[in-house]
């Protein structure tokens, strides 16, 4: 699989439920009844609300059709067998897999061994 290494710095944060979004440049946002999840560049995520930054996005060189079946698989499971914990994201078009950016040079080591291509956006 080709994958697309982003350059930009990522943190994950995290407000109640009913929070307004707040007006800063998302990645992603996910709302459920339990929280409302955000994806920022790093610099975006404002301090005094739970949060975890230093994360670099992975993305699958896309479009991806729908009927396709294990992407997430065939990039997790080679993270998981080295230890390298994930946050994973899908979009309409294809998926994104979140690493720390301290474990980066050992996930795209495991994911080159896994067979899959890294190149830069």
């Amino acid at each position: 699989m080709n994958l697309i290494l982003l350059p930009e710095a990522y943190a994950i944060w995290k407000l109640p439920a009913t929070a307004p979004l707040p007006q800063v440049a998302f990645f992603a946002a996910i709302r459920t009844a339990d929280e409302l999840s955000l994806v920022t560049e790093d610099a975006l995520a404002p301090s005094g609300v739970p949060c975890e930054r230093g994360w670099r996005a992975l993305k699958v060189a896309g479009p991806l059709d729908f009927s396709l079946t294990g992407i997430l698989a065939a990039l997790a499971v080679p993270l998981a067998d080295a230890k390298i914990p994930i946050f994973a994201l899908s979009t309409f078009d294809t998926d994104y897999i979140l690493a720390k950016e301290t474990q980066l040079t050992a996930a795209v080591a495991a994911l080159e061994s896994a067979g899959h291509t890294i190149q830069p956006e």
